[in-house]
């Protein structure tokens, strides 16, 4: 399956018979969008008390979304906010849920039980993002602003603030929407956003979001077991990703001066022990992503690596003062001279 993935996602970043084929297609998915946001943009009827700001993206495929939504938390905790997040629960079974750090990835999926690890704050996942903030506000009143990830095209909930994550390097593929092109909506649509965040280099009028590895490596099974990512300088290791776009994870260590053997995985993948059994002792690699769902039967030589993520200051003062110049909750201060870096 991660095979078939890969080889439709490159499909979808040229342009050949096939795509012209199904441009009528495009076109009709493309209208759809554009009737269904009409739609819900006149029939809200919701009005909620906090900000609600949405991260989401126009393509199929990882571009980052969830490792911004964690430096957000981070960022709006460092500020005085009480932040929460909202979202699908991909690779989970999409019921209404409050997450914790003691969830079960197959009922709350992957990314949810990372940022409830990882953030500190509370979690509500479920299909219908409007009653997920809800359930969100009832249960945590302490709750004064609301981040739902990938969002951007679930019209039925309010937005204050619209966030599009984009690729720097796979951009917008063949220019198209599904099914000849891997776009969920027009790039026009981005010029209604409040900012575009681009993981890894920027064009114009956008704002570039950097990752990087850690510099320490973490045992899966025994996570408060750390070394140094150097370590593996050199070596020849297992690197294991089951995400949205795994070749930037294997360039990543490459990057690092460790060789490596791939084994990718479709995004969300459920892991088993077999999964992570090779027929050497060779050290295993993943991201922390994969990582959560592996800890109960990860072998003692697997090992995952935190993603940094690092915003310009003058992304998080103009942020900073986008959300208090429209700000629901009045008396909330806005702080100057801010820290942007945060670790996912």
């Amino acid at each position: 399956m991660a095979q078939f993935a890969s080889h439709v996602l490159s499909f979808w970043h040229h342009k050949s018979i096939f795509t012209y084929v199904l441009l009528p297609f495009s076109w009709l998915f493309q209208l759809i969008c554009i009737v269904r946001r009409w739609y819900y943009s006149r029939n809200r009827q919701q009005d909620f008390q906090v900000p609600i700001i949405i991260v989401g993206n126009i393509s199929l495929g990882g571009t980052g979304k969830t490792p911004l939504v964690g430096w957000l938390v981070h960022f709006l905790q460092n500020q005085g906010f009480n932040p929460g997040i909202v979202m699908r629960g991909y690779g989970g079974q999409g019921k209404l849920i409050v997450v914790n750090s003691l969830s079960d990835a197959k009922v709350v999926g992957d990314e949810a039980l990372l940022l409830a690890r990882k953030c500190n704050c509370p979690i509500v996942i479920g299909r219908d993002r409007t009653q997920a903030v809800k359930t969100l506000l009832a249960q945590f009143p302490q709750v004064d602003l609301v981040i739902c990830d990938d969002g951007l095209q679930h019209y039925a909930l309010e937005r204050d603030l619209e966030i599009a994550v984009i690729d720097g390097k796979r951009r917008f593929g063949n220019g198209y929407c599904l099914p000849a092109g891997p776009l969920r909506e027009s790039p026009q649509r981005l010029k209604q956003v409040d900012f575009v965040v681009t993981n890894g280099e920027a064009h114009e009028d956008e704002w570039e979001m950097t990752t990087a590895l850690s510099s320490k490596a973490y045992r899966v099974s025994q996570s408060e077991h750390g070394r140094s990512l150097d370590d593996f300088k050199g070596q020849t290791v297992h690197a294991v990703a089951g995400i949205g776009n795994p070749e930037r994870f294997f360039l990543m260590l490459e990057a690092k001066g460790i060789n490596i053997i791939k084994h990718c995985f479709d995004d969300h993948h459920f892991f088993s022990g077999s999964d992570l059994r090779f027929s050497d002792n060779l050290p295993i690699l993943m991201t922390e992503k994969d990582a959560v769902k592996c800890s109960s039967f990860a072998p003692s030589e697997a090992w995952f690596i935190p993603l940094e993520v690092h915003m310009s200051e003058a992304f998080s003062n103009l942020l900073l003062r986008r959300i208090n110049s429209g700000q629901k909750v009045a008396g909330h201060p806005g702080l100057p001279d801010l820290q942007a870096t945060s670790s996912l």
